[in-house]
C-alpha cells in the first residue's frame, strides 16, 4: 500500500514510520493493495495528534488518535481506521451472499387409472342403467423442508462505541459522525453518562444514564 507521511511541527522518527508501514500493511490485506493511505502527525498544546485516511476503492476511512505522545495517537488512530476496515469488509460480504432458497419438490400430477368401458351385455342381462364415467382431476403433491430455517444472530464486540474522553453533546454528535457510528456513549466533564444512538428516521436521540 502507498502511504504518504506529513509532519506538522514534530518529527517523525524512524520508530514512527516504521510502526505506521505495519499498520499499513494490515489495512492493505483488508483493504487490498490498491489503496491509498496518508498519515499526518501534529501537536495542538501538550496533546500529540495523528490523522490517518485511507481512500479505498469504493470507500474513504478516516480515523484520528490524541494521546501524550505519539507512538500512543498512532495505536489509536490505526485500531480506529482497522475497525471501520472491518466493519466495510464485512459489508461487502455480506452483500455478495445470496440467500439460500429452500427447494420445493413437485410430483407429477397423479391420475386415476382410465375406467373401463361398461358392457352392454353384463348392463342389460342385470337390467340396470350403465354408470356415466367420471371426469378425471390431476392432483399437484408439493413437499416442503421437515424443520424451518433458523438464523443465529450475529454479535460483534466493538469498543469503538464507547469515548474515552468526556465531551459535550456537540463534540459527542461530531465524534459520532466521524467514527461512522449510530451509537455512541459517553460522559460529559460532569461525569454524566449518556448513551447518543441515530433512530431509524435519521434522527439522533440522546438518553441518559441515571
Amino acid at each position: 500500500m502507498e502511504v504518504e507521511f506529513t509532519a506538522r511541527q514534530v518529527k517523525i522518527s524512524k520508530a514512527l514510520r516504521a510502526q505506521a508501514e505495519e499498520g499499513m500493511e494490515r489495512m492493505g490485506r483488508i483493504l487490498g493493495k490498491t489503496a491509498r493511505a496518508s498519515i499526518t502527525f501534529g501537536a495542538q498544546r501538550h496533546m500529540q495528534i495523528v490523522e490517518v485516511t485511507v481512500q479505498a476503492r469504493l470507500q474513504t476511512i478516516a480515523a484520528t488518535g490524541n494521546a501524550d505522545n505519539l507512538g500512543a495517537a498512532l495505536r489509536e488512530a490505526m485500531e480506529h481506521a482497522e475497525n471501520q476496515a472491518r466493519r466495510y469488509r464485512d459489508r461487502r460480504l455480506e452483500s455478495k451472499r445470496l440467500p439460500k432458497e429452500e427447494k420445493v419438490l413437485t410430483a407429477p400430477p397423479v391420475a386415476r387409472p382410465k375406467a373401463r368401458p361398461a358392457q352392454p351385455e353384463a348392463a342389460a342381462g342385470e337390467g340396470k342403467p350403465a354408470r356415466a364415467a367420471r371426469p378425471r382431476a390431476s392432483i399437484a403433491v408439493h413437499s416442503f423442508p421437515s424443520r424451518a430455517a433458523v438464523v443465529e444472530p450475529h454479535i460483534a464486540k466493538s469498543a469503538e462505541a464507547i469515548a474515552l474522553r468526556p465531551m459535550t453533546v456537540e463534540e459527542a454528535v461530531k465524534e459520532a459522525e466521524f467514527r461512522d457510528r449510530d451509537l455512541l456513549v459517553f460522559h460529559n466533564p460532569a461525569g454524566e453518562l449518556f448513551v447518543l444512538h441515530r433512530r431509524r428516521d435519521g434522527q439522533m436521540e440522546l438518553v441518559e444514564i441515571p
